[in-house]
């Protein structure tokens, strides 16, 4: 991985973290030479972000976000925002789904 896409996902972390202020959440980043925080990362195919979101009843459910090559190509503040953007309907899909759309 080259310095400047190393730099520009450190970014993309770091946006993205700022963003989250939903304690329900947890996420964590299978970016190889950039960040690995989960417990097992599988570092054969494009790097992830995995979403975890926890309802009320303690369900845990989780969502894969691969960082496709496409994707590597924007700045840092869009690729942070469209991920924020599918954490975001993650979990509209999920409330939709454990609360019928409340």
């Amino acid at each position: 991985m080259n310095k400047e896409l190393k730099e520009k996902l450190e970014k993309v972390i770091e946006l993205v973290n700022k963003a989250n202020s939903d304690p329900d959440i947890e996420i964590e980043y299978c970016i190889p030479e950039v960040a690995t925080t989960a417990d097992k990362c599988d570092v054969s195919g494009d790097p992830y972000i995995v979403v975890k979101y926890t309802v009320e009843e303690g369900d845990i459910h989780e969502r894969k976000i691969k960082l496709r090559k496409v994707y590597l190509e924007k700045s840092a503040e869009d690729l942070a925002n469209l991920i924020t953007f599918y954490i975001e309907q993650f979990i509209e899909e999920i409330n939709s789904v454990e609360y019928g759309g409340e």
